[in-house]
């Protein structure tokens, strides 16, 4: 059978989201049958990505740099935040390239079954962004399950008081969908089709 260090790298893929201990194997296996020019580069690039990247303080992305490269960019409007529950929701609107503002990574939504309140979201970076007064618009691009619904209720009911227009993704994002799931197509159809909640 396999060596400790192999048996370690299987360990530590099988981890990965969506590997399993099959899938695991097999990418051990065609890592190690090219160390030189699969194995070494990636173990680099893990180790400069685990030194540098971090989290945007403004609104949660994974970049660089903070605040990131999209709460930077002059070319984007900064009146239109799009809330999403995950950095993968993020970088799926950006695949579609239909969201030209900024936007909001919550971290998760609210569930009471996996113990995530209020307290455990990225909201308070929103309140204050919504209160410097600068935003038209915030866009609540979160999943369509219970735990998506509930969160994006509980957002409008504190944003109220700002008077911002609030609006929801609406058509193609399916029911008990995931945003990052998605094809670009469904997802832009989801972002032009939202409406006010």
């Amino acid at each position: 059978m396999a060596g400790n260090d192999i048996e370690q790298l299987i360990s530590m893929l099988s981890r990965l989201p969506g590997l399993g201990p099959r899938s695991a194997r097999r990418a051990a296996l065609s890592l190690l049958r090219q160390p030189e020019a699969r194995m070494l580069p990636l173990a680099r690039i893990m180790e400069s990505a685990a030194r540098t990247v971090r989290t945007c303080s403004r609104c949660g992305n994974l970049d660089n740099h903070d605040p990131c490269s999209i709460c930077t960019d002059s070319h984007r409007d900064q009146g239109l935040i799009c809330v999403v529950e995950t950095v993968g929701d993020l970088w799926a609107l950006e695949r579609s390239g239909i969201h030209r503002g900024v936007y909001q990574v919550l971290g998760g939504t609210l569930s009471a079954l996996a113990g995530l309140g209020p307290d455990d979201l990225n909201v308070a970076s929103l309140l204050d962004r919504v209160g410097e007064g600068n935003v038209r618009e915030v866009i609540l691009a979160l999943g369509a399950t219970v735990e998506g619904a509930t969160t994006a209720h509980w957002l409008q009911e504190r944003l109220a008081p700002s008077g911002v227009v609030v609006t929801r993704v609406g058509h193609g994002v399916p029911m008990g969908g995931a945003l990052d799931v998605l094809d670009d197509g469904t997802l832009a159809a989801a972002l032009t089709a939202r409406r006010s909640m």
